[in-house]
């Protein structure tokens, strides 16, 4: 009798179909090359088929090509059985690696925090904040599960799912010129001097694509390394700056003399809060769950 597949051997034989390369693939399962070459082996053996062809590049023959198919059928239907088990108990069993941008962590995690210690109590939760890019790098690494993301941004060859807007908006000294007006345009900014943050952090080209702007039409005198700095360099007149919602809900200009106002547009400047994980992850299930948790605690 042959002996069946077992779910780690199709893991590897989805992994080498992806990445076409063995040390790729042995990276994303975590697993050494040997490892996972001894258990393309056995699958092939127990099967009695040759799944690939070795050589220059690693390449999937017919067979391989529609039993890798099949394959990912079968993972997906074994991933949504431990999904809804886990939704039983109203518990994620697996540990969480969950990366954070720095222009949401101090603003949204203190609200979900503890919905996701509840969630995750029966595992670890470790949590990460960093720039945009080294995030994406450390989950394509496989060094992250999950991050909580802002978009626009090149998200290519990962997985996004949107939670919600978060709209831009205006702050500026009490005393400011632009105060005086009834409605604050596009084109008033362009005669401001203009406070951003630093290169890496995407709120900034988020900004100013918003808002339809280059930099290279803005007097841009200062970058900060934080929106609370922004903050204060806004209330020292220093110049204005744009403020995700959020962070304006957070009180992040409680006690200062800053104001917050609308920009009059066409359309809502905004960016869109998302979770992002890789393409094909198993638990890409609980992450549409884990999203909607967390949309729901901040539109509520």
């Amino acid at each position: 009798m042959m002996n069946l597949p077992s779910n780690k051997q199709l893991q590897y034989l989805c992994a080498l179909a992806e990445h076409r390369h063995f040390g790729h693939a042995a990276e994303a399962c975590f697993v050494s090359q040997s490892a996972l070459s001894t258990g393309i082996n056995e699958l092939e053996r127990n099967l009695g088929v040759i799944l690939f062809e070795r050589g220059s590049r690693v390449l999937l023959t017919p067979v391989g090509r529609e039993l890798e198919r099949q394959a990912r059928e079968v993972l997906n239907q074994l991933n949504h059985l431990v999904e809804q088990a886990e939704q039983s108990h109203g518990q994620f069993r697996s540990d969480l690696r969950f990366g954070v941008i720095p222009t949401i962590a101090p603003f949204l995690l203190p609200k979900i925090l503890k919905l996701m210690q509840q969630k995750y109590q029966s595992s670890k939760l470790y949590i990460r904040e960093d720039l945009s890019p080294h995030l994406l790098d450390r989950l394509g690494k496989g060094e992250l599960d999950v991050l909580l993301f802002a978009l626009p941004y090149d998200t290519s060859g990962f997985e996004t799912f949107e939670l919600f807007d978060d709209q831009l908006v205006l702050c500026l000294s009490r005393d400011h010129q632009l105060t005086a007006k009834q409605e604050i345009s596009i084109a008033d900014l362009k005669k401001q001097d203009i406070l951003l943050l630093e290169d890496g952090h995407c709120l900034r080209d988020q900004s100013l694509k918003a808002c339809n702007l280059q930099s290279r039409d803005l007097s841009i005198p200062y970058q900060a390394t934080s929106l609370n700095t922004l903050v204060q360099m806004v209330v020292n007149n220093i110049g204005i700056t744009l403020l995700p919602e959020m962070a304006v809900r957070a009180n992040i200009t409680h006690d200062t003399d800053a104001e917050i106002r609308q920009i009059k547009t066409s359309r809502q400047i905004s960016r869109k809060i998302a979770l992002v994980w890789r393409k094909n992850s198993p638990r890409a299930g609980e992450f549409r769950q884990l999203g909607k948790l967390i949309s729901g605690v901040y539109v509520a």
